[in-house]
């Protein structure tokens, strides 16, 4: 199955994610999408925190760019989990090979045959942005949102904590 988990920041959406993965077995392969070499100190806090909260023994691959090109060479793992779409978005765009990247990533996740878990932070309901680079993060993330959604068997919205399903079966 397929499931991508949306929600805000600190929605819960990540342990949820991680929780889910645990429950599928302990094989699993943890994509990170952050780019190491834009880190400032607060989001090394971050990614330290996410580090420390899931498995040691979980497989974890860092993928600034290139997540199709991951996601289309894993096999044999009880889940694959991707965190996060917008973090792979921001370092494409940055890189200005978003088209591409995003075809070949749907192109993989469309063949992808195993449990996979995606994260992703949900941008687009705020306001309209200033800044052209900005509006139009807002608005690939929200087109990549509905092409992972469309391919996806559930999809989660996450908030304070608590899990909405949006499509498919519910959590047990």
């Amino acid at each position: 199955m397929k499931q991508f988990i949306l929600g805000g920041a600190r929605s819960g959406k990540s342990r949820l994610a991680e929780q889910l993965c645990t429950d599928l077995g302990n094989k699993v392969a943890y994509i990170a999408t952050a780019e190491q070499a834009l880190n400032d100190a607060e989001m090394t806090a971050r990614i330290s925190q996410h580090q420390a909260q899931r498995p040691a023994h979980w497989q974890t691959l860092e993928v600034p760019t290139e997540l199709g090109q991951t996601l289309a060479t894993l096999h044999d793992y009880d889940a694959v989990m991707i965190d996060c779409l917008t973090l792979w978005l921001s370092n494409c765009l940055h890189l200005e090979n978003w088209p591409q990247q995003r075809q070949t990533f749907l192109t993989a996740l469309e063949s992808f045959n195993g449990q996979l878990i995606i994260v992703s932070n949900e941008v687009g309901m705020g306001i309209v942005p200033l800044g052209e680079l900005t509006r139009r993060f807002v608005d690939e993330s929200g087109f990549l949102h509905q092409a992972v959604a469309a391919r996806c068997e559930r999809v989660i919205f996450t908030a304070a904590g608590l899990p909405l399903v949006l499509k498919g079966p519910s959590l047990d």
